[in-house]
C-alpha cells in the first residue's frame, strides 16, 4: 500500500506545475497568521506550499512526506520564496520528532487509512508542547458528491466523531463542517465539503 501511495504521489508531483498551487491553504494561513511564530510540523506536506508560507512568517518549519518529487518541489518553492524549511522524506508510520517540543502540528488534507491516521494523530499530540495546537482541514464524507478533489474511499474522509476520538486528550477550540470554494491548483478546484478543527494541548 505504501509503495502504491508513493508511486501515485510521485507521479502527481512530477509535473513542473504545482498540483495544488503555490499559495497556502486559506484556513491554515488564517490560523497561523494569528499566532506568534514558533515551531511547526506539517505532516504529508506534498509540494510544500504551506511549509514555505509558514517559513515566510518566521516559523521554524519541519515537514515530511514520503514523496521525493514532493520534496523536490518544496525545496524549489522555498528557494523561490527565499526561506528555509526542514523537510524530510519519510513514511508517516516511521517518522519521529521530539516529544513536548513543538507549538503547532498542522494537518492539511492529510488523508490516510484509519490505522495510520490514528497512529499519526496520537504521535502529533506527543510532539506538541503544553499550549501547542493541532490545526486541521480535510474533506468530510459529503465531499464524495463533489468533483473538487479528495479520496473516493469514505473511510479516508474525516468526521467530527473521528476527530473527537483521535484528539480526545485536547481541548477542542473549533470543530465544524463547512462548504467552501477551493481554488488550490488543478486538483482542488470547486465546491468542497470540509471539516475544520483546532485543538489545544493543555498539559
Amino acid at each position: 500500500m505504501s509503495n502504491e501511495r508513493n508511486e501515485f504521489w510521485n507521479q502527481r508531483y512530477s509535473n513542473a506545475e504545482y498540483a495544488y498551487g503555490e499559495d497556502p491553504n486559506q484556513f491554515f494561513a488564517n490560523q497561523i497568521s494569528a499566532l506568534k511564530p514558533g515551531s511547526i510540523i506539517l505532516p504529508c506536506e506534498g509540494e510544500g506550499r504551506n511549509a514555505v508560507y509558514a517559513a515566510t512568517l518566521g516559523w521554524d518549519v519541519h515537514a515530511f512526506d514520503d514523496s521525493s518529487e514532493g520534496n523536490n518541489k518544496a525545496q524549489r518553492l522555498a528557494i523561490k520564496k527565499r526561506v528555509k524549511i526542514n523537510y524530510i522524506i519519510e513514511q508517516a508510520s516511521n517518522v519521529h520528532y521530539q516529544h513536548n517540543s513543538y507549538d503547532v502540528v498542522a494537518f492539511i488534507y492529510a488523508h490516510l487509512p484509519n490505522d495510520l491516521r490514528t497512529q499519526l494523530h496520537k504521535s502529533a499530540i506527543n510532539w506538541l508542547m503544553p499550549g501547542g495546537k493541532i490545526i486541521l482541514e480535510a474533506f468530510n464524507p459529503l465531499q464524495l458528491q463533489n468533483q473538487s478533489g479528495g479520496p473516493k474511499e469514505i473511510s479516508m474522509l474525516y468526521t467530527e466523531e473521528m476527530l473527537q476520538s483521535d484528539f480526545s486528550g485536547l481541548r477542542i477550540d473549533l470543530i465544524q463542517n463547512v462548504q467552501i470554494n477551493l481554488k488550490e491548483g488543478t486538483f482542488h478546484d470547486g465546491t468542497a465539503d470540509v471539516i475544520q478543527f483546532i485543538g489545544t494541548k493543555l498539559y
